[in-house]
């Protein structure tokens, strides 16, 4: 399939999601979603008035991305468009806004396009989770870890949260979070950004022992608490001073502290982003983990992706669970 034919099918599709989107106040939106509609190596996502262009694979051609952007001005206009290419070498073209926010389910959020880092500051595929967050988070207190932006502690505390924790090892990305929670009018006591490994932390706050490689000695120490909402979003891969995160290989060290800082009668949201990990398989590994940490879980629940992030096959990349404990 040609890129045009790619984009005019990819647009087609969204027509209801885009119409149902915008009457939620959300601007923010994946409008061509890879190598599951018919361009490997591609997407490009609306963040409020930005258009951003992401390639993995080979860099556009000029008059591709020309093309592209004449074919979204057609069905959403006046965007300012920005290619990022994220593969081999250096590429780009388009000036982005200084400044621009993005609207989701009433919250503004910052979306711009380039920073220090690669990886847009909100995470699309992720709405379905900051969605169901908003809407059980009333009167709970919520441990978000790998919090990055804080884009799903700031839906917490929008939907009413007595209190959220936000742990990352960025300062600049817990800067941006809490830039994020006084623009939508959150309280600094109800929103507490904790600059740390959140490995480290996480098993400090579960009561765990924290022990670092030879020659580092952990922080001090956290006293053990206990929250109503965790939330597990963690990286495929990491590695620190005080062990790794290793989604494929090693869920259970990352799982078991996430439960024990639970409450009973709590939920742990977590996610696997690797493709290639099996649903079902992981689900066991979740109920595995948690009867030996004696803590057996009373159901995992399904999050499915929203619209904008199709998977033909049924099996998205992005796995979200939601864990019930007893």
């Amino acid at each position: 399939m040609s890129l045009e034919g790619a984009l005019a099918q990819a647009l087609a599709r969204r027509a209801p999601l885009l119409t149902a989107l915008a009457a939620e106040d959300t601007d923010c939106v994946r409008l061509v979603h890879g190598i599951a509609e018919g361009a490997p190596g591609l997407a490009v996502d609306r963040y409020g008035p930005v258009l951003l262009v992401q390639t993995w694979r080979g860099p556009l051609a000029a008059a591709d991305f020309d093309a592209l952007v004449r074919a979204i001005d057609a069905v959403v206009p006046g965007l300012v468009p920005v290619w990022n290419h994220r593969g081999q070498g250096a590429g780009g073209a388009g000036t982005p806004p200084e400044a621009p926010i993005g609207r989701e389910l009433g919250l503004g959020y910052d979306v711009r396009p380039r920073h220090r880092g690669q990886d847009p500051l909100l995470f699309l595929d992720f709405r379905a989770a900051r969605r169901w967050v908003r809407a059980h988070a009333a009167g709970r207190e919520v441990l978000n870890l790998f919090a990055y932006t804080c884009g799903i502690g700031v839906a917490a505390a929008a939907g009413g949260a007595a209190r959220v924790v936000n742990v990352d090892f960025a300062r600049s990305a817990l800067e941006i979070g809490r830039a994020n929670a006084v623009r939508n009018g959150i309280l600094p006591e109800r929103f507490e950004t904790l600059h740390g490994d959140a490995l480290v932390v996480a098993r400090q706050l579960a009561g765990l022992p924290a022990e670092g490689r030879r020659g580092h000695k952990p922080p001090a120490p956290l006293p053990p608490r206990s929250f109503d909402l965790v939330v597990l979003d963690p990286p495929r891969w990491a590695k620190s001073a005080f062990g790794a995160v290793d989604v494929v290989r090693d869920y259970p060290s990352l799982f078991k502290p996430a439960l024990l800082a639970a409450r009973p009668g709590g939920v742990v949201l977590c996610t696997n982003h690797v493709p290639t990990v099996d649903k079902a398989g992981w689900h066991a590994v979740l109920r595995r983990t948690a009867e030996k940490a004696g803590r057996p879980l009373a159901a995992i629940e399904d999050l499915p992706v929203e619209g904008d992030f199709p998977s033909f096959d049924g099996a998205t990349p992005l796995k979200v669970a939601l864990c019930r404990l007893g």
